[in-house]
């Protein structure tokens, strides 16, 4: 009793810090179910946190739809792109040392979470953020999201972790998204590559046999991705920015310490 109770307060929040940053959470449940869960496979605990992204990402997606604030021209084809990139990233995983590559990729996302957080205030980008967030940009570089969201699908495979954290600065910082429809958008992304994951492991049975902290995490995902998406409108743009370099700090922390330990 006392672990589903844990599961549900542990879902509702990871659902609300999730949606807010449009990044499902997944890279934030995954380190807690290994703690929680250390019996269980590698694919055991990646079947569950994929479960808890997807719902997640789907309330997320549906308070967003409401909110009018997702691209979703740009959406399907960032989110086709990811798709190759998903491929490659399983066959050169076999090739190269992981914890080589997290601890490479590990500081990589600190020095980004850094210039994230460090970097002077764009007032006019705020300003944008703020009043137009329903309108996408004018002049999108397509080709520049298909490549991002290329190598973000490669990456996202390698580590085992959601794409998101790394979707939603380049978004904003590189395709000159405002921030709140960046956040709507990636979480839609989000939603359909978690859904390909989830195919592949309920044909493992992996979901099947993991259907009650699937079941506690998804229900409690559900709630706490509307309470998140409310929190973002009534959160700046510049904000959110901060809470996201925090995490990716905390997310690059985390792939620093397992190559140690």
């Amino acid at each position: 009793m006392e672990i589903l109770l844990l599961l549900a307060f542990i879902g509702f929040l990871v659902g609300i810090l999730g949606t807010m940053i449009g990044a499902g959470g997944g890279f934030i449940l995954v380190p807690i179910l290994l703690i929680i869960f250390p019996e269980k496979t590698p694919e055991e605990i990646t079947s569950i946190s994929l479960a808890f992204v997807f719902f997640n990402s789907i309330s997320g997606t549906l308070a967003y739809h409401k909110m009018k604030r997702i691209d979703y021209k740009s959406g399907l084809i960032f989110a086709a792109s990811t798709i190759p990139g998903a491929i490659l990233g399983t066959i050169v995983i076999t090739m190269i040392s992981k914890n080589i590559f997290n601890l490479i990729f590990g500081i990589i996302l600190i020095i980004l979470a850094a210039y994230l957080f460090l970097k002077p205030e764009n007032k006019n980008r705020n300003k944008i953020a703020n009043e137009t967030i329903q309108t996408p940009p004018k002049t999108q570089k397509k080709w520049l999201g298909v490549l991002i969201n290329l190598t973000i699908g490669f990456i996202s495979t390698l580590l085992g972790i959601g794409g998101g954290i790394m979707r939603v600065p380049s978004l904003v910082h590189l395709l000159n998204f405002p921030v709140h429809m960046a956040t709507a958008t990636s979480q839609f992304i989000v939603a359909i590559m978690a859904f390909s994951g989830i195919i592949v492991h309920l044909i493992n049975g992996n979901i099947v046999n993991n259907l009650m902290p699937v079941i506690i995490l998804s229900i409690n995902a559900i709630i706490g991705a509307q309470i998140g998406a409310r929190l973002s409108a009534k959160v700046q743009g510049s904000i959110i920015i901060k809470i996201l370099s925090i995490t990716l700090t905390l997310v690059g922390l985390r792939m620093i310490f397992t190559t140690f330990f």
